[in-house]
């Protein structure tokens, strides 16, 4: 029950990741955040392992389906167009003092 809650969840995320992906604005977005949140409160109680197992599939399959192919990434992350640039010089001994 526990694995299916945590499975669930991740669905959820991925969902609500995958959407942004395809959003153009945050406005636009959150209308669809809140549709998805939507579909999943109406199957929040089903507690057949059978359908639950059968949506949790279902709901897989889409999300491959809506993949994007370009997804977006933070600049700074891995994959990002700024992904360590500009990375601070390695660290230099100091030169040894001079006697004069």
């Amino acid at each position: 029950m526990a694995s299916t809650k945590l499975h669930v969840l991740s669905l959820y995320r991925r969902s609500l990741k995958l959407a942004l992906d395809w959003a153009v604005a945050r406005d636009v977005w959150r209308g669809q955040a809140v549709y998805i949140r939507g579909l999943f409160d109406a199957n929040k109680t089903v507690s057949q392992p059978r359908q639950q197992k059968e949506l949790i599939e279902q709901t897989e399959a889409l999300l491959e389906k809506w993949k994007h192919p370009d997804p977006y990434r933070p600049p700074t992350a891995p994959g990002g167009s700024k992904y360590q640039r500009n990375l601070p010089s390695p660290r230099r001994d100091p030169p040894p003092p001079m006697h004069v």
